[in-house]
């Protein structure tokens, strides 16, 4: 076993070697522009782009012709909710109202953000509370929806910090039932559990190459092309790459490690949710067995398990500073929160929507496993986890009035 033991993986994924090992050849030998299409060099990239886009299309059940690539999901977002909205306010007089858009309290800043971006254009903008368990309450999206008819809902497959998985399917019928565009940030959940677009429930869908053990700086947008065809204004302009939803020269290297990563998630997706869901088990039942009051946050106990990614664990230990207790556990990678705001201290958007107090929120640790995560690394970081807690205990006289 070597340190540290990296336990960050809702952050980001290591590179697969099987992934890099296709990506190589785009990267040396094979280097022309997917645009160049006045000679081999570019005939090449392209159709290495191809086949990357039929690897995509195939792990989430789209058409090859539906899938329009970006640099990430921060990206992919930003061209759904926005390109949504602009198509929409050019559509003629009749639309050119104020567009309203739906959400939840607990998404990635990727979506809150640009929200609330569009918000001070004009826009209107509703941000649902989530239950206990960090779920949509369906009630609440269904009044929203049948009396205000949204032009946009936009929630997340799988939440990033707890894990916690939306009823998509629900929430897509909902919105098409009555004629609702629906995106979803699926970038924690496409490769780790089944994620079907071919359901004809979710317009758009948005894709991370780095949450699947791809490379960064590259991912996808789904665009539903029929049934109906969504209009997506693009928001980069320049060359009209990408059937004109997003110019640029195209990361030919990072989009074939996408589609290899992928395909690898289409082989391996049953195999790898079943051991990692053991891993997390076995994690969670040592730090329940060495430590009391502790809470799992999310959907918990054996029927919430279930509805949580099967990689993440994110617990409260009372009357500890996660600040602290990370600076304690230097030889294990963690986090207390989304890597995107892990700089900033105040308690985590997601815990304190879920109702969790600002200092049940600053105690809170989130374990992130992934595919090269084994047995052996979670007994030693249980055992190191129940250490330091009981340590940072002792010394806390908030946790003493506790007990």
């Amino acid at each position: 076993m070597n340190l540290p033991i990296y336990l960050d993986n809702q952050a980001t994924t290591r590179l697969d070697p099987r992934v890099l090992e296709a990506m190589m050849p785009y990267l040396t030998e094979v280097y022309g522009n997917a645009a160049s299409r006045s000679h081999s060099f570019g005939w090449a990239a392209e159709q290495a782009v191809d086949a990357a886009r039929g690897q995509i299309a195939k792990l989430i059940g789209a058409s090859p012709k539906e899938i329009v690539f970006t640099s990430g999901a921060t990206e992919s977002n930003n061209l759904a909710i926005k390109g949504v909205v602009e198509a929409a306010m050019s559509g003629g007089p009749e639309t050119r109202g104020a567009p309203h858009i739906v959400t939840q309290a607990t998404e990635h800043k990727a979506v809150l953000d640009v929200c609330a971006w569009l918000g001070g254009q004009g826009c209107r903008v509703t941000v649902l509370p989530v239950d206990g368990e960090g779920r949509v309450r369906m009630d609440d999206l269904r009044r929203v929806v049948e009396e205000e008819k949204p032009l946009l809902v936009s929630m997340m497959t799988a939440n990033n910090e707890i894990g916690t998985i939306q009823p998509v399917d629900e929430i897509g019928a909902l919105c098409h039932e009555h004629d609702v565009l629906f995106h979803t940030d699926a970038a924690q959940a496409v490769g780790k559990i089944r994620v079907d677009v071919g359901r004809g429930l979710v317009d758009l869908l948005s894709i991370s190459g780095h949450k699947i053990y791809g490379p960064k700086g590259v991912g996808a947008l789904y665009v539903r092309r029929r049934n109906p065809r969504i209009a997506v204004a693009e928001q980069m302009h320049g060359g009209g790459h990408e059937r004109g939803l997003r110019s640029g020269t195209l990361n030919v290297a990072g989009i074939v490690g996408l589609g290899k990563a992928c395909e690898l998630a289409a082989a391996e997706m049953e195999s790898e949710a079943e051991r990692l869901g053991a891993l997390r088990d076995r994690l969670q039942g040592r730090l329940e067995a060495g430590l009391e009051h502790l809470r799992v946050n999310g959907a918990a106990g054996d029927a919430g398990k279930g509805q949580r990614l099967p990689g993440n664990l994110n617990v409260t230990f009372a009357g500890v500073d996660s600040e602290s207790l990370m600076m304690g556990l230097r030889d294990v990678a963690l986090s207390s929160g989304s890597a995107c705001t892990s700089a900033a201290i105040e308690p985590s958007h997601v815990l304190r929507a879920l109702g969790l107090s600002e200092e049940e929120a600053h105690s809170s640790i989130r374990f992130g496993l992934g595919r090269f995560n084994t047995e052996e690394e979670m007994d030693f970081v249980a055992e190191r986890v129940v250490d330091v807690v009981r340590k940072l205990r002792e010394m806390s006289p908030a946790y003493a009035d506790m007990t």
